[in-house]
């Protein structure tokens, strides 16, 4: 099976070569159709950099970055960027730039809406909505777009309990079969990695120190024994 992306020895540098940040180093991983990552690791040890790397925002300072061209992908932030304009034509913007005919993007925006539940305030200002509402309307934008690869960082981190539980519900419905969708999530709550995940990625200081299936980072002692820092950081002994 033709991966989505494949990274061979990427690093990410910012600023100057002796004084800016090492972001990322020599960071190489496949990921294939279908799959659920998550990327774990204390803040400010990659998993946004990576994420923006794996979509193209960031480009490698070295080594490569391979996509399959055919592959559609979007990218969930943590705070949702929506225009000052309705919901409805916050969802309708994304697919008009991409071709859609306007009258055709506000029907589509409109069944993106009723798949995150918010039909009724289509004709809101989407900047005056609640936290929760908010990133629902930026996952209906994202969806309505039809990724294959749907990339989130930290996608549920500024929400209540109620709009997180409602947010990763979405997220896992989207993933769900007949059609599903790769995920690639970054996420410091290690309860919605396991609901969400199929892999773990765990990065420390830019570098990735473990890649495990979920049920073997969790609960089988390959952690404990080959990928120590991984463990300890799950036991909440390393931050």
């Amino acid at each position: 099976m033709r991966p989505v992306v494949r990274i061979s020895g990427a690093s990410v540098h910012f600023g100057q070569a002796a004084t800016g940040v090492q972001a990322l180093s020599a960071v190489s991983l496949t990921i294939a159709p279908g799959e659920r990552v998550a990327l774990v690791g204390a803040n400010g040890c990659g998993k946004s950099t990576l994420l923006r790397l794996l979509h193209g925002l960031v480009a490698p300072s070295a080594g490569e970055v391979t996509r399959d061209p055919s592959v559609q992908q979007a990218m969930l932030f943590q705070r949702p960027h929506l225009l000052r304009l309705s919901v409805q034509s916050n969802i309708a913007m994304g697919l008009w730039l991409r071709g859609t005919p306007w009258g055709e993007a506000k029907a589509l925006a409109l069944a993106a809406l009723g798949r995150v539940g918010l039909s009724d305030l289509a004709l809101r200002p989407a900047r005056k909505l609640s936290g929760g509402q908010q990133q629902r309307v930026a996952l209906a934008r994202a969806w309505a777009l039809m990724p294959q690869v749907l990339l989130l960082d930290e996608p549920t981190a500024s929400l209540d309990p109620h709009a997180k539980r409602e947010v990763e519900a979405l997220i896992e419905n989207f993933a769900a079969p007949p059609s599903p969708m790769t995920l690639i999530f970054a996420s410091h709550n290690l309860g919605q990695v396991k609901r969400l995940a199929s892999r773990v990625i765990y990065l420390e200081h830019g570098r990735v120190l473990a890649d495990l299936p979920v049920k073997e980072f969790f609960n089988g002692p390959l952690l404990q024994t080959q990928y120590p820092e991984a463990h300890l950081f799950i036991k909440g002994e390393l931050v």
